[in-house]
């Protein structure tokens, strides 16, 4: 049995989950990586040019006698594209495309935004890779039932059986996440929220703010860190926020280095996600490795991640922002009372164990050889 694999690894998009994923499973895999990837700016671009770009930086390797064994790209790369530019060599690769996010179901600010080349150009990547990856259940069936209505839609030629060819090979592959280490004794004060994700509409900011609004009106004492990924626009709500929740932060803005990041999760009593979209959730996860307690909305892959069905109820709200300030408030009185996990404060932790990385890395590994000897 093949033990390691060269891997050629096509990222165009490396920044956020894209780069935390890629990262993690290199540290810990037994397989010879080369990576090619462009910054994490302009994601429209990117998925125009980056089979052209992409495939240059490819052949020059291949000049200078580099040799692979499988292919390894995300869902920004047009796979087809690319394999018609590169040599022979490496078109007979076989190949697996890793749906961190899609574009026909990723929800967009305004309507008029959206463009269904970025979605024909996911559909082609799919169909020209050897086997697809989704990175939960959630999404992978969102993307498959909502794909066929898309192509429903088109004015002729509606390649429907794609759909099941794309359907036939695609799995469900988490990622991975970090492990963090035991946290010490809760300094004592006030609960402490944490707030991580990208600041954008997607992740409902407003809906987190409001909530606040709510428990400050009711005088429930609580200190808040808002720490995601920032890019070129910000929602004007963040600005607004900074200024009326200014003596209850004490974080604000993205932790650019990761031991500030970490620290932040591990003074958390309490990980809150607003996200109306989310297909995985790897903050979140690492908010529970790290011990704090994770209050998510009940949909998106939510409790898929979190294991609703094993009787982790209280890890969600329903609603909006009254829904989640009373819910807050119940557990702002639980740690008062020094009684924040029930006695159990490893229950979190033992859910989100199968995502570390020192395990998911090993299993995905496996995975490849799997596809190689296959072939």
């Amino acid at each position: 049995m093949t033990e390691s694999l060269k891997v050629l690894t096509l990222e165009p998009y490396y920044g956020g989950s894209h780069k935390a994923f890629l990262e993690g499973w290199m540290q810990y895999s037994r397989h010879e990586w080369t990576l090619l990837s462009l910054p994490p700016w302009k994601w429209k671009w990117r998925m125009r040019h980056s089979a052209i770009t992409l495939s240059s930086q490819t052949a020059v390797r291949v000049k200078a006698g580099k040799k692979w064994d499988i292919i390894f790209c995300s869902d920004m790369l047009n796979l087809a594209e690319y394999l018609g530019l590169v040599p022979q060599s490496i078109q007979k690769l076989p190949s697996v495309v890793y749906f961190h996010e899609n574009q026909l179901t990723y929800p967009v600010a305004h309507p008029q935004e959206f463009d269904f080349h970025y979605v024909l150009t996911n559909l082609i990547t799919a169909l020209a890779a050897t086997e697809v990856w989704f990175n939960s259940s959630y999404h992978q069936n969102i993307f498959l039932d909502e794909l066929q209505g898309f192509l429903k839609r088109m004015p002729d030629f509606q390649p429907l059986e794609a759909v099941e060819d794309i359907r036939r090979k695609s799995l469900v592959r988490y990622p991975g996440i970090h492990q963090f280490p035991k946290r010490g004794e809760r300094v004592p004060g006030p609960m402490r929220i944490v707030w991580a994700a990208r600041w954008e509409h997607d992740k409902n900011p407003e809906l987190f703010f409001e909530s606040l609004r709510i428990l400050k009106a009711r005088k429930i004492e609580f200190r808040i860190s808002v720490i995601g990924e920032q890019f070129r626009q910000v929602p004007d709500v963040f600005n607004s926020a900074k200024q009326e929740f200014s003596d209850y932060i004490d974080r604000w803005e993205y932790q650019q280095k990761r031991h500030d990041y970490e620290a932040a999760l591990l003074e958390a009593d309490v990980f809150v996600s607003t996200a109306g979209h989310e297909f995985f959730g790897i903050s979140v996860l690492e908010g529970a490795s790290a011990g704090a307690f994770p209050l998510v909305p009940e949909k998106l892959a939510y409790p898929e991640t979190l294991e609703l069905d094993a009787g982790n109820e209280d890890f969600y709200f329903k609603g909006g922002a009254d829904q989640l300030a009373e819910r807050l408030v119940q557990l702002s009185e639980k740690i008062r009372n020094n009684n924040l996990w029930s006695g159990d404060p490893d229950r979190a932790i033992r859910i989100v164990e199968k995502f570390f990385w020192k395990t998911k890395a090993r299993l995905l590994d496996q995975e490849l050889i799997r596809i190689l000897e296959r072939n």
